[in-house]
């Protein structure tokens, strides 16, 4: 049984916050925690917090705006967190929600109803709960059939994801995977921290995965995917159940993202380049035969230097487009926008691959082309 890729689906909060927007917040912050320990500052106990600016975001990052849930309480310098209302057990959580979004977006380009769906997954960096799974909640909140179930490889969950529901098509567990990529990066991000306070965004994107013999006309074949982990701490997060209720542990910024961005850069880099270029030989596919590469969005200079690496030459936004200046760092999600949103020019025949990359270190390649 060949997997395709059916159709994708996008949704976005309504509000989105500027560079110029956050830079105020923080600043407005960090003059605040200047002014109250300036004794110890003076003293040399504690450094002064630096001021962030809009020029250091779009130098460092590509990033010029990000959607978001919850924009007011991320802008007031005595919060600097997304503030979202908990519910009750019998209201759809707000993961499951705006997957949910995502789905019905993907499923209507395609004309497929929700019972057509034999099983669901849920591939995202960030999941509200540990159980009952949140992909069990969307099964139930669009009446898909079948079976349904988390994972969690951070920013590499989309291709992960894909890939799953093409080994599931395979083995003849169902013919239809919905894959939906719920992120609220927001809700893990320290806004009081000057080096990643502008990273993330919030988003929801999802993928239709479906056997060949009922995908519509126009599906992308996957022709090959590779996927791969290598442990590293340069890109972490230790908030769980374990320690939920612990919020100063071992150190209270550790329980939000925190990274070694440059370890991170010399790193990741050559280990996602190596793993395009692998990919493609093994099939066959040569890098001058690929029209694009939609990859993780999660820094413009990365993503420049890793296009550079398989294509051996400079490209342009046309062939490693970037979603980055609108919706910032929205971890899975991110290469399924740029694909959701970058390809409609393509033609029978056209080849192209969604590649992602994250904490693990994990990676994921999905090569397609354009039935």
């Amino acid at each position: 049984m060949t997997a395709v890729i059916s159709s994708t689906g996008l949704w976005a909060p309504q509000d989105s916050i500027s560079n110029e927007e956050l830079v105020v917040a923080f600043n407005a912050w960090s003059d605040k925690w200047n002014a109250e320990h300036a004794d110890a500052i003076a003293a040399g106990e504690v450094e002064a917090k630096p001021l962030s600016s809009a020029e250091f975001i779009e130098k460092a990052s590509g990033i010029k705006s990000r959607k978001v849930i919850s924009k007011a309480a991320i802008l007031d310098p005595e919060i600097m967190a997304p503030r979202i209302p908990e519910r009750p057990n019998d209201e759809i959580s707000i993961l499951a929600e705006i997957a949910v979004a995502a789905a019905k977006d993907a499923l209507a380009k395609t004309n497929r109803k929700a019972e057509d769906i034999d099983a669901v997954i849920v591939a995202c960096s960030n999941l509200q709960r540990g159980y009952p799974a949140i992909a069990v909640e969307v099964q139930n909140a669009l009446g898909a059939g079948g079976f349904a179930f988390d994972m969690n490889v951070a920013c590499s969950s989309a291709t992960f994801g894909i890939e799953t529901a093409r080994g599931l098509i395979a083995g003849g567990q169902a013919k239809s995977v919905l894959v939906c990529n719920p992120e609220i990066c927001t809700g893990h991000l320290n806004f009081k921290d000057r080096d990643s306070h502008f990273i993330f965004g919030d988003v929801a994107t999802a993928i239709l995965v479906e056997d060949e013999s009922i995908a519509p006309e126009g599906a992308w074949e996957i022709l090959g995917a590779k996927l791969a982990t290598q442990f590293s701490n340069n890109i972490r997060n230790n908030f769980g159940f374990l320690n939920n209720a612990a919020p100063e542990g071992i150190g209270a910024d550790d329980k939000l993202f925190i990274q070694n961005g440059r370890k991170v850069f010399r790193e990741v880099v050559p280990l996602v380049a190596g793993l395009i270029n692998d990919e493609l030989a093994k099939i066959g596919i040569k890098a001058t035969d690929l029209k694009r590469l939609w990859l993780h969005q999660a820094n413009l200079s990365m993503n420049t230097l890793i296009a550079k690496k398989v294509m051996g030459k400079d490209v342009d936004m046309d062939m490693s487009p970037v979603v980055l200046d609108e919706y910032a760092n929205t971890s899975s999600a991110g290469s399924i926008i740029a694909f959701d949103k970058h390809s409609d020019d393509f033609e029978a025949g056209d080849i192209g691959l969604i590649c992602s990359f994250g904490a693990g270190y994990s990676a994921g390649v999905v090569v397609v082309r354009k039935t």
